[in-house]
């Protein structure tokens, strides 16, 4: 059926030229409007460019980009020199997750139904702040890093539109290696650094250079969960090693490491995820004396390390005595500034930088130059160290003051943390059937089964400090217990 064409004869839009939004944002939105409300009828010819312009009062540049962004959203098309004509509606799509409010906990629960549970498109109504690893938004900086993403684009212009360097925006690499430089680390921008999508993109790397199908890799326990599946995905043998306050059981890493002959570890030297917990000296020594002994190499994981209140100094790191001999060490921004700008690093020695940057070329060319020029901007002016300082000291008092409530309700804390946004505690019972009742509540709960690489049945469970003022959560976590 053919629909029959006219031209629409609007009232001008009334717009304010002093309002918040633009005149480009508020003719666009009452065009919509007037669209979605059937007002504009499907196969209506809108006012030519010309004579929108005369009726809204504003140029016909602004016309032009307000129906243009209404092509975008599919509610006009353009008719090359025929004009612009209100699109005939399509029925919606039916959003099948939104019938159900919250996603069934599978019989076990696993790495894969926690992340779908976590970046679904329609997340768990009410989930548990904090559950992806993320603190609130309203915790960070978004003027900081709004600033320096304006910044960055109208200054860069051109180099934005090209793929950037392989190895990275060699400034921030420069200003990466300062910053460690400062903390007693041995790295050079050109030689010992490579810029990544984030710490996961950069474990991700180190794992298909150094592991083959059938190779051993030892891992903390507990540890990050998401390790264990990318390395089971290369074919590897995923062993574990306790994991204690001080550090992993020495004794237990001496047997496996001798038993199983392992091509690498994987650790959390500072503020260890999930436990808070840190690496004292000796631990230090005797893991790298194990690691030169039985020849694998070793990589230290700092994503969480700017929690801890001596991160610039004085702390013990396996890179800075291991001169990155035989030490990978890895960090980002994402739990500081923002995860979406996906921007991690690798520090290694120099043969191995060069190669990690050639698997980074052949699976993904190069990484974002243009969130790489955000990170650098945060980082020359100076702001991000304050920035950081302010958000550790909410961290803490958040820990301090989820402590008390989680030992109010109940759980227990066998050794507390020594910083970060997790609380490793004892709920008294097996922790997957608690994270499958919380599930049915709208709350995320990443149990302790989660963290083993063995998968066995656990009481601990990683609760993160975002929830300390979120009361809805604490009603939900009582009538649990």
């Amino acid at each position: 059926m053919t629909v029959a064409t006219s031209t629409a004869v609007l009232t001008g839009p009334q717009l304010v030229h002093a309002a918040d939004a633009t005149l480009v944002a508020q003719l666009s939105q009452d065009l919509a409007r007037r669209i979605q409300d059937q007002g504009l009828r499907p196969g209506t010819r809108l006012p030519s460019i010309r004579q929108m312009a005369e009726q809204a009062g504003v140029s016909r540049f602004t016309v032009v980009e307000a129906y243009e962004r209404l092509v975008a959203q599919g509610l006009v098309q353009s008719r090359r020199g025929a004009g612009f004509f209100v699109q005939a509606r399509r029925a919606p799509l039916i959003d099948k997750s939104a019938n159900a409010a919250k996603p069934l906990a599978p019989a076990q629960i696993d790495t894969r139904w926690m992340l779908r549970s976590m970046f679904g498109s329609n997340p768990i109504d009410g989930a548990m702040p904090g559950s992806a690893g993320l603190l609130p938004p309203d915790w960070l900086d978004l003027d900081l890093v709004s600033s320096a993403l304006r910044s960055v684009g109208r200054t860069a212009q051109g180099p934005l539109l090209g793929y950037g360097h392989p190895q990275g925006y060699a400034p921030l690499r420069q200003q990466i290696a300062a910053l460690l430089q400062a903390q007693g680390l041995p790295v050079h921008p050109e030689l010992n650094l490579l810029t990544t999508s984030g710490v996961t993109h950069g474990l991700d790397l180190v794992a298909r250079l150094l592991v083959q199908p059938g190779d051993t890799v030892l891992v903390e326990d507990p540890a990050w969960y998401v390790v264990f599946g990318r390395l089971a995905a290369f074919g590897a043998r995923v062993i574990g090693v306790p994991r204690g306050p001080n550090g992993p059981d020495m004794a237990w890493l001496e047997q496996a490491a001798a038993q199983h002959r392992p091509k690498l570890l994987i650790t959390n030297s500072t503020v260890h995820n999930p436990t808070g917990y840190g690496l004292s000296a000796g631990a230090a020594y005797d893991m790298l004396r194990i690691a030169e002994k039985h020849d694998f190499m070793v990589v230290e994981d700092l994503t969480y390390a700017e929690f801890h209140p001596n991160s610039g100094s004085n702390l013990t790191r396996l890179a800075e005595l291991d001169r990155l001999n035989r030490v990978i060490l890895a960090g980002g921004f994402a739990k500081t500034l923002a995860a979406s700008l996906r921007v991690g690093w690798l520090a290694a020695k120099d043969d191995l930088v060069q190669r990690l940057s050639d698997i980074k070329m052949l699976g993904a060319l190069t990484s974002s130059e243009l969130s790489e020029r955000v990170v650098h901007r945060i980082l020359a002016d100076g702001a991000y160290r304050r920035h950081v300082e302010r958000l550790r000291l909410r961290v803490d008092e958040a820990r301090a003051r989820c402590l008390k409530r989680l030992i109010k309700l109940g759980y227990t804390v066998p050794n507390e943390p020594q910083a970060g946004m997790f609380i490793w505690a004892d709920c008294g019972r097996d922790s997957e059937q608690l994270a499958r009742e919380a599930a049915d509540r709208g709350l995320l709960i990443p149990p302790g089964s989660l963290f083993s690489p063995t998968q066995a049945p656990s009481r601990m469970a990683r609760i993160s400090v975002a929830i300390v003022d979120e009361e809805k959560v604490w009603k939900e976590l009582a009538a649990l217990k």
